[in-house]
């Protein structure tokens, strides 16, 4: 029976030091709650700085400058600064990014699917932590 069960398990593939897994790899890219946005929006190509800063609603430009220097540290985005006054920048997908961008892309359909249930879910929890809330008070 044992016999049976070794040949059952599929050895992972060899992972890079420091990884768990592929999906470890991944996440560590983007990690923060709007790197996937940034990825997505700069998918349509060279993205000015207000531009991206519309597409990512709710970022603050603090957070959305320090999620663009991440991903330009890590070789997924480019920035472009053309030494122009007054000034231009903008930013565009390496080679790299745009594979991680488009291996995005799943999720996305998944997620327009699917909103109508996560609006519902949403709404569902949000109406627990209001009761919660209030049975404290």
């Amino acid at each position: 029976m044992s016999d049976t069960l070794e040949t059952a398990v599929v050895k992972p593939a060899p992972i890079a030091p420091g990884f768990t897994c592929g999906l470890d790899a991944t996440l560590r890219i983007i990690a923060g709650k709007w790197k996937p946005l940034i990825l997505y929006f700069l998918l349509r190509g060279p993205t000015r700085y207000g531009e991206l800063k519309r597409a990512v609603r709710d970022v603050s430009d603090k957070v959305l400058i320090q999620q663009l220097k991440e991903l330009d540290a890590d070789g997924v985005v480019l920035r472009t600064d053309y030494k122009e006054v007054p000034p231009r920048v903008d930013y565009t997908l390496t080679p790299l990014g745009e594979s991680l961008a488009l291996a995005l892309e799943p999720l996305c359909a998944w997620g327009a699917e699917n909103m109508a249930e996560m609006q519902k879910i949403f709404a569902e929890r949000d109406s627990w932590r209001r009761d919660k809330d209030a049975r404290r008070s």
